[in-house]
């Protein structure tokens, strides 16, 4: 499992006050737990400054990559923004987002193609929001063939169904656990990602769906998932489903955890 470590993000009232003070050790600590818990990429998204998010985007990826060589992924709506944190971040970054809107796609393809980055994709298109599962495998479909064509390995793309809360509807998780398997039947080398805690939005007891909605997608093909990865028992999930999956090889992840004491 990919893990994107979502908790550097402006949306969070903490996050944004500790940007805000430009508290450098606070966020560093909070990157360096993720890392330490398994996150192969961090999130940084400073979207909640809206006539200043350039200036704290590079701040944060400065901020994050002077204590972790670990890949960020610049989570910005802005493309400007993508752009200038891009510039500065060394190594390969993981870009979030495209779409398959034609604005959006043509501002960003450029830098992918430039930093040779990893993308998510989002299943967003000039049509707006999909409501189901076929309109969303109609938008990814659409994704795959135009970021190949652009030159981007597929193995690079991460495409994101788009979670929507089930508390608005039920059947929300059914679409994208439907939109995961039709992707997965394409036998490809793309990745499948989604922003987990989207599902449980308005619900009590939300780290319960979160967990439990994981498994399901797991099942279904997903390999990747921007969540806390400080959240301790769903990593102990994740670990174990792998092994269940036949995504472990002898089960080798899983011991060396259990050896170590994490699945304790």
């Amino acid at each position: 499992m990919i893990v994107i470590g979502e908790l550097i993000n402006s949306t969070r009232d903490v996050i944004k006050e500790k940007i805000e003070e430009k508290d450098k050790k606070y966020i560093q600590d909070i990157a360096l737990k993720q890392v330490d818990a398994g996150a192969s990429y961090v999130d940084v998204n400073s979207g909640a400054f809206v006539w200043d998010e350039i200036e704290h985007l590079i701040w944060l990826v400065k901020t994050v990559q002077e204590v972790t060589d670990v890949p960020l992924s610049l989570d910005s709506p802005n493309e400007e923004a993508i752009e200038k944190a891009a510039e500065v971040h060394e190594g390969i970054p993981m870009i979030n987002s495209i779409t398959a809107e034609k604005e959006r796609y043509d501002k960003v393809i450029p830098l992918v193609q430039e930093y040779d980055a990893k993308v998510v994709a989002l299943c967003l298109s000039d049509e707006g929001m999909p409501e189901t599962a076929e309109q969303r495998l109609k938008i990814a479909d659409k994704l795959v063939n135009d970021l190949s064509r652009d030159g981007v390995p597929l193995e690079n793309v991460f495409i994101d169904p788009i979670i929507k809360p089930i508390s608005v509807d039920g059947k929300f998780g059914f679409q994208v656990l439907d939109t995961i398997s039709g992707i997965t039947d394409w036998d490809t080398d793309v990745h499948i990602t989604c922003g987990l805690s989207n599902i449980s939005f308005g619900l009590p007891n939300r780290c319960l769906l979160n967990q439990a909605f994981l498994m399901m997608a797991m099942d279904r093909g997903l390999d990747s998932a921007i969540i806390d990865p400080l959240d301790d028992y769903i990593m102990k999930l994740v670990k174990a489903a792998e092994v269940l999956l036949n995504r472990d090889d002898y089960g080798q992840r899983y011991l060396k955890a259990c050896r170590a004491g994490e699945m304790d």
